[in-house]
């Protein structure tokens, strides 16, 4: 009886577990892609950062631009 009971509550079926094994695999590579894109996002903001400074230091005065050629 004890048999019974222990499979009506849904003891270990071999599905289940093979399902609940792939599961928490899937899990771990995106928690893994995960870190890897949030680190290379963070490379890429820094650089831009690097580029926004870079670009605002060089000075463009537009009243002094000469007209275009027509």
């Amino acid at each position: 009886m004890a048999k019974a009971l222990l499979g009506y509550v849904g003891g270990s079926d071999p599905r289940l577990l093979a399902e609940m094994r792939r599961l928490q695999q899937r899990v771990q590579d995106l928690e893994s892609e995960l870190v890897r894109i949030q680190s290379e996002n963070d490379a890429l903001t820094a650089a831009a950062q690097q580029g926004d400074s870079l670009l605002d230091s060089i000075d463009l005065d537009v009243t002094k631009a000469e007209p275009a050629l027509t």
